[in-house]
C-alpha cells in the first residue's frame, strides 16, 4: 500500500520538486498540502498543519518544506499525533532542536528523516566510493551563486536562524561530510551585510582528524555562471565533483553516472525507513554551520537590497 502523504508548506521547493516525484512514485500517495496562500489542485487543500492532521482523511506522513525557524513545531504536532515526518534542509533552526525531535520520534514509535538531498545528486556515490580507497592530501569546496536568482524577495533567509549563505552552503557540507573523513573547523570569516542578520559570505579552514586541509568558500554575490564545485587531491590522483554533484571527474577525465534523480533517491529512503520503522537524522552539516557561527570572525560588508 502506498503511503499516504501531505505537505507543509508549498513554496517552490515543494512546487518543483517534492510534487513531481511524489507523484510518480510507487511508494507515496500525495493526498493534501497545508500552506497559507498556496494550494495544489488535485488533493485536499488547508490552512495549517493542524487543521490537515485533524480532517477525516488526515495522511500518514507529512513533508516538512517550510523556513526552517518554524519547523519544530510542525514536526512536534505531526508525530505526537502519530506521523512519519520528512524534514527538508536544513533540518532546523538549531542542533538541540532537531535532537528534541529525534527523541519526539523514538518516544512516539514514528520516522523522522532529516534529508540532505545533495547527497543523492548522481556522482556523491561514486566520489565517496572512489576516495574511499585512497589518502587524502587536501580538499577544496567552492560554493558560488546568486540569490537574487534564486531567493528573490525571501526575507526569512537574512533572519536569524534562516542561515544566510549557509543555506546553499549547508548543501556543499552535506556532501563534504559523506565523502570525506570526519573534519572540524579552525578559523573563517564571516561576511554580514549591514542590514541583515545572516551572512552573505563565509570563508572557512576545516581540517582532518588526521591533519588534512580543507578550504570552503560561499559567496552569495556571485552573478553569471554559478559554482557548486569540491575538489579533492589524493595519493591516486585528483576528484572533481561539480554542478552540485552532478558531473564527476578523475584527473579531468569525465565519469559515467546515473541519471540525476537527486529527490527521487530522498522519498526512497524515507519509504524504506517508514517501513523498517527506523529514523535517519544526521546533523553533522547542521553542527559545523553552527561551528562556524561559534568560531570565525565577524566582518560587516555592505548593505544588500534585493
Amino acid at each position: 500500500m502506498a503511503i499516504r502523504i501531505g505537505i507543509v508548506g508549498f513554496g517552490k521547493i515543494a512546487h518543483d520538486q517534492h510534487v513531481p516525484v511524489l507523484r510518480a512514485s510507487p511508494d507515496f500517495e500525495l493526498v493534501a498540502v497545508a500552506s497559507p496562500n498556496s494550494i495544489l489542485d488535485g488533493c485536499a487543500n488547508f490552512k495549517t498543519i493542524e487543521q490537515m492532521l485533524a480532517s477525516d482523511d488526515a495522511p500518514e506522513a507529512v513533508s516538512l518544506c517550510q523556513p526552517p525557524q518554524v519547523r519544530f513545531a510542525a514536526a512536534q504536532t505531526a508525530m505526537k499525533a502519530g506521523k512519519h515526518v520528512f524534514l527538508e534542509k536544513p533540518p532546523g533552526a538549531t542542533l538541540s532542536e532537531v535532537e528534541a525531535l529525534t527523541r519526539i520520534a523514538r518516544d512516539h514509535g514514528v520516522t523522522l528523516f532529516a534529508s540532505w538531498h545533495s547527497r543523492y545528486a548522481s556522482g556523491v556515490e561514486t566520489a565517496r566510493s572512489w576516495l574511499q580507497e585512497r589518502t587524502i592530501r587536501s580538499a577544496e569546496i567552492e560554493w558560488k551563486e546568486d540569490v537574487r536568482h534564486w531567493h528573490p524577495g525571501q526575507a526569512w533567509i537574512w533572519e536569524a536562524g534562516g542561515m544566510g549563505v549557509f543555506d546553499p552552503g549547508i548543501n556543499a557540507l552535506s556532501i563534504a561530510t559523506r565523502i570525506l573523513p570526519d573534519f572540524y573547523l579552525k578559523q573563517g570569516a564571516l561576511s554580514f551585510p549591514a542590514n541583515r542578520a545572516a551572512p552573505i559570505a563565509a570563508d572557512l579552514d576545516f581540517v582532518t582528524v588526521d591533519g588534512v586541509a580543507i578550504r570552503a568558500e560561499f559567496d552569495w554575490r556571485q552573478t553569471g555562471l554559478q559554482t557548486w564545485d569540491i575538489r579533492v587531491d589524493t595519493d591516486g590522483g585528483k576528484l572533481a565533483l561539480s554542478k552540485g554533484g552532478s558531473e564527476l571527474a578523475i584527473d579531468g577525465v569525465a565519469q559515467p553516472l546515473p541519471p540525476e534523480a537527486e529527490y527521487r533517491g530522498l522519498y526512497d529512503r524515507f519509504a524504506e525507513l517508514v517501513r523498517a520503522g527506523e529514523s535517519d537524522v544526521d546533523v553533522r552539516p547542521l553542527r559545523h554551520v553552527a561551528d562556524a557561527y561559534l568560531r570565525s570572525e565577524r566582518k560587516q560588508v555592505e548593505a544588500f537590497e534585493d
